[in-house]
């Protein structure tokens, strides 16, 4: 009965979301809710509860300053030379500038953290595809997509994860698999390319000139560095009748500022804007690296490093009252709107495992393996891993289901390293989970609906995970 429960609350959340009947922070809280009233413990849904915020405050900790850390440094310019780099590459053909979202997506991804890497790239590419309006749904899919190959990488997680529940070396895990991995990134890259094309015909190919013919600042670089500050989901801003006063940033002077036939405002930052801090690059690049090292070698838990690094980085640059209260303001929303997803999630995980529907799912499709796929058990781990990675966090997958697999995997003499290797297979598509807090952290800087995303995207990261998984079997790794 859990079983079927478990299963019907998450398809029950998925169409909803997608048919845009609830918003999903609603569905995260109220869905889980009434299922738990179903399996008849209504009574005990405080307590669980508690205990998924509880499991997922230090990620909500870290996800608040994380948006305010990389924020400031987008502020300050320190990604500035990577935009200018992708954009010179882009120009305004739209084959190119989804090809750049992925390499940006995929560079970025190093840092092992999906929110930074969705923060980064959406700053980037935002305002390209507003002003050509481009699809941003094709933005946040291939982003996602090539985010999810780069979060196979040791210190991304999973790949952790698998190593410590069934005690193996991370690296004997992780090291045969970049062919497989490397198969399955150029697989997004072929795949930015084609829907690229797609985009290139259905808006034709313009020149960065007739794009911004109307913009006083003519320069390209003047307009269309930094992140952008508008509305809807896949349509964009209109070619525009002039530039606008713009919002001042901290005093400063005004950016340019468009406006199109619905009203809607399309701010960009300019390479002059009064945040800017030049004779701190330095420092902000040393602080950020410096970071970024100590979140690999795990000086300190990544919520900790993180509330360091906003608020050194705050202290430094904007060493004066109001303009550090000017800069919380400006990415309040940002933070309001991951962290109260992340505790929503909290509600939806905290009722999943506290029912006992994940064990139960579990244990339902494992006894579901007849016995002559046992010598397959690799195959099937990485077939099964693209829906389970989707359906449940990436703990409940492997410290649940994971050593489950690999103790059949080992009775029909399969390894213990490719049943390992073969549940890395899955993360393309967890990369766009409801369960994942940095996918909201995307939508919403880029302003598209999660079903939107959903939709779109599922089927070209699946897609992605099974070129792996054939690429894995094509190189014997699996």
């Amino acid at each position: 009965m859990l079983t079927i429960l478990g299963f019907g609350m998450i398809a029950t959340f998925l169409v909803l979301i997608m048919m845009k009947k609830v918003s999903p922070i609603a569905a995260l809280v109220l869905i889980p809710a009434l299922f738990c009233v179903f399996v008849g413990k209504g009574a005990k849904l405080g307590d669980y509860v508690v205990a998924g915020i509880g499991d997922l405050a230090p990620t909500a900790a870290m996800l608040m300053f994380a948006i305010v850390y990389f924020g400031l440094m987008i502020d300050v310019g320190l990604f500035d030379p990577i935009v200018r780099g992708i954009l010179r590459f882009a120009k305004a053909d739209p084959v190119r500038i989804v090809v750049g979202t992925a390499v940006l997506a995929a560079i970025v991804s190093l840092d092992g953290d999906g929110s930074t890497t969705f923060m980064i790239t959406v700053s980037a590419m935002y305002p390209l595809y507003k002003r050509l309006k481009m699809s941003l749904i094709v933005m946040t899919g291939v982003a996602a997509t090539a985010n999810g190959v780069m979060n196979t990488l040791p210190w991304g997680g999973p790949t952790a994860r698998a190593a410590t529940a069934l005690k193996l070396d991370a690296s004997d895990i992780f090291v045969p698999m970049i062919p497989a991995l490397a198969v399955g990134l150029l697989f997004v890259f072929a795949l930015a390319y084609v829907l690229g094309r797609r985009e290139r015909k259905r808006l034709g190919y313009l020149s960065l000139d007739e794009v911004t013919e109307t913009v006083t600042e003519t320069s390209d670089e003047k307009v269309l560095v930094g992140a952008g500050a508008g509305t809807g989901a896949s349509g964009g801003t209109g070619t525009g009748s002039g530039s606008g006063s713009g919002k001042k940033a901290s005093g400063g002077p005004a950016a340019p500022s468009y406006e199109n036939e619905d009203g809607e405002t399309f701010a960009a930052l300019d390479p002059h804007r009064a945040t800017l801090r030049p004779k701190l690059y330095w420092f902000n690049a040393l602080m950020t690296v410096t970071l970024l090292t100590a979140m690999i070698m795990e000086w300190l838990p990544i919520p900790v490093l993180f509330i360091l690094g906003a608020a050194l980085a705050l202290t430094v640059n904007f060493p004066h009252m109001p303009d550090q209260r000017a800069r919380i303001a400006a990415h309040a929303e940002n933070v309001l709107n991951v962290s109260g997803m992340v505790f929503a999630a909290a509600v939806f995980t905290g009722v999943l495992q506290g029912t006992g529907m994940v064990d139960h799912m579990a244990k339902w499709v494992v006894g579901g393996i007849p016995d002559w796929m046992g010598p397959h058990m690799a195959l099937v781990t990485g077939v099964l891993s693209i829906p389970f990675t989707y359906f449940m966090s990436n703990d409940g997958f492997y410290f649940g289901i994971l050593p489950v697999l690999a103790e059949a995997g080992n009775a029909h003499g399969v390894s213990t390293l490719e049943v390992a290797r073969a549940s890395l297979i899955g993360q393309p598509l967890h990369m766009s989970s409801p369960l994942v807090p940095a996918v909201f952290v995307l939508v919403g800087m880029a302003k598209v609906e999660f079903g939107d995303h959903t939709k779109f995207t599922v089927k070209w990261a699946a897609l992605t995970a099974l070129v792996m998984l054939g690429a894995g079997f094509l190189f014997g790794i699996l």
